[in-house]
């Protein structure tokens, strides 16, 4: 099987499945990437620098051997990419597609009476309801807005982001979780494969990862920290990132007299992420429903991190369940939010069992390797004329979710 991908980019959330495609297939898989990623993600240190990736071709550098990949191979996955021109003349030929997408209307469904928007979406989706595409939704609210415009019935299928997963040593991993206190002996060097080092206690390390941003709400960690102090439990806030709230964060912690318990690191290599993410016992995830996605999620819980997580993110309801593998509260509900923090902060087995069980969901399930073949599997499928689907994780029916239902979804223990 010949197999190429299209997007507009490739970056550190795509290449650990590329690189199972590429094991799995060889020459016969190829990753097209369609413009230079933007500056500001390398800044954010997302840029692929010094590497060779043999699967790789950009189309403004070779367009003809491009096109013909597009129009000819087996199967084409093509998302990300806003140009539809890409993907017009193969899905003309009737040969299949399996697109992939996020949300249509990430900032509200009401978006959808838009006659103009209507039109859009009919041309590039609905008008090929039966015939051979079909739609990998990265995204848990992402079958709701394609039922909408009744586009790909029954072939809607769950995806997501498969960032590299790791299999540790869990008591090891669990044992170098943790801050040790300003003053206290003992040190945070050693690695996780190693346990931990020093005899000092920990105290609770919390961490916040991602870009200043409204839309992130970076101030929820400041808040949680704040009420936490109120309530006079040890901890410690790591806060990594930066944007255009960050000189509006840094005055709110000293407002609130939170210096000697939160640090802000700036921007780090992904590399750099994961390892904080090792030593934190919690991850916040407090994006509003403007997170397609949110693939932090999936590093935190395979570094065993408890995650809190905002509802209407795209990727909780497929990856976490309230109080089995994390902690999901109402979206924008600060209360809620600060309630589930100061109870993992105060019931260290209930944070350890979340860590633990969210670690086993990725390794499990939600994992580049996982993924790679149950895609492959349906795609045969797709070539055999008689595709099948998973029923559970990667390529299992994407249900049609409302963004007002994800909460309660979270919530049920029978998938």
């Amino acid at each position: 099987m010949k197999l190429t991908f299209v997007s507009n980019y490739i970056n550190h959330h795509q290449i650990p499945m590329s690189n199972e495609l590429y094991r799995a297939l060889g020459a016969d898989y190829t990753f097209v990437q369609t413009e230079p990623m933007a500056e500001e993600r390398k800044a954010m240190g997302w840029g692929i620098s010094g590497e060779t990736i043999p699967y790789l071709k950009c189309y403004y550098e070779e367009p003809d051997v491009c096109r013909q990949l597009i129009l000819t191979s087996d199967i084409v996955i093509f998302g990300g990419v806003e140009d539809e021109r890409y993907i017009e003349e193969r899905l003309a030929s009737g040969r299949p597609v399996i697109r992939y997408s996020e949300r249509l209307y990430r900032e509200g469904q009401w978006k959808a009476v838009s006659p103009r928007g209507l039109i859009r979406k009919y041309k590039d989706h609905t008008r090929y309801r039966n015939k051979e595409v079909y739609l990998l939704c990265s995204g848990a609210y992402v079958a709701s807005d394609f039922h909408i415009v009744r586009a790909y019935p029954g072939k809607m299928l769950k995806w997501g982001y498969f960032t590299e997963t790791k299999q540790y040593d869990l008591d090891a991993l669990f044992d170098a979780k943790g801050s040790v206190p300003d003053g206290a002996e003992g040190s945070m060097s050693g690695s996780v494969t190693g346990g931990a080092t020093g005899s000092a206690p920990r105290v609770p390390e919390i961490l916040f990862a991602g870009r200043f941003l409204p839309l992130k709400h970076p101030e929820y960690a400041l808040e949680l920290a704040a009420h936490l102090k109120e309530q006079g439990l040890p901890f410690h806030l790591t806060m990594v990132g930066g944007g255009e709230l960050e000189k509006e964060l840094h005055r709110m912690v000293s407002d609130r007299g939170l210096d000697n318990c939160v640090t802000f690191t700036g921007y780090r290599k992904p590399q750099e992420v994961r390892a904080f993410m090792e030593r934190a016992d919690i991850f916040l995830m407090t994006s509003n429903y403007l997170e397609g996605w949110g693939a932090v999620i999936n590093e935190a819980m395979n570094s065993g991190c408890a995650v809190i997580a905002d509802a209407k993110i795209g990727a909780v309801p497929f990856l976490l369940r309230h109080e089995q593998n994390g902690m999901v509260y109402r979206d924008g509900d600060l209360a809620e939010f600060l309630t589930y923090g100061e109870q993992l902060v105060r019931d260290r087995e209930l944070c350890r069992k979340l860590g633990r069980n969210a670690y086993d969901t990725i390794v499990r399930l939600w994992n580049p390797t996982n993924a790679s073949k149950a895609l492959l599997d349906f795609a045969e499928g797709i070539l055999k004329h008689e595709w099948r689907v998973r029923d559970e994780g990667p390529c299992s029916p994407a249900l049609v979710i409302s963004p007002g239902k994800g909460y309660s979804y979270t919530r049920k223990t029978d998938e």
